[in-house]
């Protein structure tokens, strides 16, 4: 049984370990934060793409104990119906998938911050900033945006900021109209905001905000949002007006086109190989579906380049896509390359994948 080493225990890391094991590997994970996910203070949706992968990963029927579904979107007026959408924070899904993977008899390293990583034909070894070190047959570097492991396989290769920040909050008072489940987007004068109302009363809303990005460690600046929200008549600003606390933010960034994924025993997925900026709502999506098909890639051919060869088309035309509606990029050129039907049989478990070419 082949031992990987997982780096990185967020989202991707968790969900290609669950994979892993699934396929018959032996997979452990190593999380450089000390503790578990709730400093992860934002949230996310799950679109119906990453209900179906998680389902793969016999891990949906967990993260429907967190967060709440999301059935309808409105936006400019028109509402249309979401299948198999979810809202819920990002803390929440890391800790329930974080559970799930030590429910499965994983081992999940906390507090271990990739140093540097080796590899030789036998082999990879990875050193920690504790000065420990483990030994593995391959490396699967899910490390996020400012990836170690990818500084190994392509040098600096950095993310860029999309030219916007994004704010999150909650608010527990009165909500904003709009019946519980549904997402309402809405596109201001100066911000593109949304909002959804959980079952039990909660408003949870972003806003994409253009200018420059915030400082490190910074928070988004709440008077400055409410003066570009207020000229417009929508309930955006009373809604962030009712939110107690300091409001949440992140730059977005998006990575885009990286040269080299993979060597013969390390490879990246996940943000660490490809990131959108938030405007596609895609990015946990778009792991969950790395971490069956790295798996099957593993069981079926034992091959990265099949791996890279099935997600790079899909993973960069997302990004291309969430770049073009945060008003930076042409439209992506043509359909996706990926059909729904490719990839319902990429994501199928029992769907053997083709071999290399």
């Amino acid at each position: 049984m082949h031992r990987i080493l997982i780096i990185g225990g967020g989202v991707a890391g968790t969900a290609a370990a669950l994979g892993l094991r699934e396929a018959g590997f032996d997979p452990v994970v190593f999380e450089a934060q000390t503790g578990g996910a709730e400093h992860l203070g934002a949230f996310l949706t799950l679109a119906r793409n990453g209900a179906a992968a998680l389902a793969q990963l016999d891990a949906a029927d967990a993260v429907t104990q967190a967060g709440f579904p999301l059935h309808t979107i409105e936006f400019a007026g028109q509402t249309r119906p979401l299948e198999a959408m979810r809202c819920l924070r990002r803390a929440e899904l890391c800790r329930v998938l974080q559970d799930e993977v030590v429910r499965r008899g994983i081992t999940l390293h906390h507090g271990k911050r990739l140093a540097t990583v080796t590899e030789d034909e036998d082999g990879v070894t990875a050193r920690f900033t504790d000065g420990s070190s483990a030994r593995g047959d391959l490396l699967i570097g899910a490390d996020g945006l400012n990836s170690a492991v990818r500084e190994v396989l392509s040098p600096g290769t950095r993310p860029r900021y999309a030219g916007q920040q994004v704010c999150y909050g909650y608010s527990t008072v009165v909500p904003p109209p709009g019946e519980p489940g549904r997402i309402v987007m809405v596109r201001g004068s100066a911000v593109a905001f949304g909002y959804a109302v959980s079952p039990g009363g909660e408003t949870y809303w972003f806003a994409r905000v253009d200018g420059e990005p915030l400082p490190p460690g910074g928070r988004p600046d709440r008077d400055r949002l409410l003066e570009l929200l207020r000229p417009d008549d929508t309930p955006c600003a009373g809604i962030v007006e009712a939110t107690e606390g300091p409001l949440l933010g992140t730059n977005a960034r998006d990575l885009a086109n990286v040269a080299r994924w993979r060597s013969a025993r390390m490879l990246l997925v996940g943000d660490a190989a490809h990131a959108a900026s938030p405007a596609t709502g895609q990015g946990a999506s778009m792991a969950l579906e790395d971490a069956v098909v790295l798996a099957k890639a593993l069981r079926d051919t034992g091959s990265f380049e099949v791996y890279e060869r099935l997600r790079r088309p899909r993973v960069e035309y997302n990004t291309e896509a969430s770049a073009r509606l945060s008003d930076r990029a042409p439209r992506p050129a043509g359909p996706p390359p990926v059909s729904d039907e490719e990839l319902a049989h990429q994501l199928d478990w029992s769907t053997p994948l083709p071999p290399p070419r």
